[in-house]
C-alpha cells in the first residue's frame, strides 16, 4: 500500500503548535477527526496514549511513528505534523523529535497495519527526505515530496 492511498494534504500540519507529547497526538489526532468521518478524537488520542505506555514510538533521529489500531477504520489513514524547535517524544536516541508520522490503522487488520507503519519506517529512515521535508515550506510541498519518494521505493 502507497502512502499515497493513506494521506491527503489536509492532513498534513507543517507547523505544529504543541509543546509535549500529549498536544502533538491531540493536534495530529484533531486533523483526523476533522477530515475523516467516523473518527472521534479523544477515542485516537487515549488509544495512542496507550500505546505509548508500551513503548516510546519516537524511533529515532528527530523522527516519531506514533500509531494504534481502531474501530470503525476501514483504511489506514495518516497524518504528519512537523515541530520546527524539537520536541521531547522519549525518542530511542534521547534527542528531540521534529517529523511526526501518526498512523491509526482497522482494529482487524493486523498485517495492513504492519505494512503501513514498515513503509512510513522505510521513508522516515532516509535523511535525505527528513531533510526536504523540513525544509519544506507548505503542507503541499511536504505532500509532494512524500509521495514522490513513496513512488521511488
Amino acid at each position: 500500500m502507497k502512502l499515497s492511498q493513506m494521506l491527503s494534504i489536509e492532513n498534513i500540519i507543517p507547523d505544529l503548535k504543541a509543546k509535549d507529547k500529549r498536544s502533538v497526538l491531540e493536534e495530529l489526532a484533531g486533523v483526523l477527526s476533522q477530515n475523516e468521518p467516523g473518527l472521534d478524537k479523544e477515542t485516537l488520542v487515549k488509544g495512542l496514549l496507550e500505546r505509548e505506555k508500551l513503548g516510546t514510538t519516537g524511533i529515532g533521529d528527530g523522527v516519531a511513528i506514533p500509531h494504534g489500531k481502531f474501530n470503525g477504520i476501514k483504511y489506514p489513514i495518516i497524518s504528519i505534523g512537523r515541530s520546527k524547535k524539537g520536541l521531547d517524544f522519549d525518542a530511542m536516541d534521547g534527542r528531540p523529535v521534529y517529523l511526526f508520522f501518526m498512523l491509526v490503522a482497522p482494529e482487524n487488520e493486523a498485517n495492513l497495519h504492519l505494512k503501513a507503519l514498515a513503509r512510513i519506517a522505510r521513508i522516515a529512515r532516509d535523511e535525505a527526505i527528513r531533510r526536504t521535508l523540513m525544509e519544506s515550506t507548505t503542507k503541499e510541498s511536504m505532500y509532494n515530496a512524500i509521495i514522490q519518494h513513496d513512488t521511488e521505493l
